[in-house]
């Protein structure tokens, strides 16, 4: 059998043994049968899109523990669209963006927030001390312990990643 049709066999035998315990185990955690589906459709798109599905003695481990990921990044998503609608709510009513500017700065918000949690922590906290707090590299390498030659190469990791973000579906 040819490594593809292999592959797609493999999947769909996992889908079938274990679709359905996979989305109750994600309605017991989630305490929502929409989300479980579309979490469990997500997990079984990561083992499709792999290029093999590796031999497999616990599927149901395999498969949770890609869940439990992509159930962490839902609630994220969550915690990051419910800051925003708090700021949206604080703001006058002649200020308030439109419905498609709003739209704008969510998709952002959780693109920034998918690239800081690609950076180490030391880095990202470099990244944010210099960008949000405004510090200056000395102030950083102080705070954190670290020389200054440290803060600039977290500094730059940091706005490469953003670069790459940017840019990733654009040639340059």
């Amino acid at each position: 059998m040819p490594e593809v049709a292999l592959h797609q066999q493999q999947v769909e035998t996992l889908y079938t043994d274990h679709h359905g315990w996979l989305k109750g185990w994600l309605r017991r955690r989630l305490g929502d049968s929409f989300d479980a589906a579309d979490i469990a459709q997500d997990t079984f798109m990561r083992v499709l899109v792999r290029r093999q599905v590796p031999a497999l003695d616990e599927p149901r481990a395999y498969l949770s523990t890609i869940a439990r990921g992509l159930v962490i990044d839902h609630w994220r998503r969550r915690a990051l669209e419910q800051a925003w609608l708090e700021t949206l709510a604080a703001l006058p009513e002649p200020e308030a963006p439109s419905p498609e500017t709003r739209r704008i700065f969510l998709e952002t918000l959780i693109a920034i927030d998918r690239m800081l949690d690609t950076l180490k922590p030391p880095v990202r906290t470099a990244f944010l001390l210099a960008q949000l707090d405004g510090l200056t590299c000395p102030e950083i390498a102080q705070r954190l312990g670290v020389s200054l030659a440290t803060v600039e190469r977290y500094i730059a990791k940091g706005l490469r990643a953003c670069y790459a973000a940017c840019f990733e579906d654009q040639k340059v």
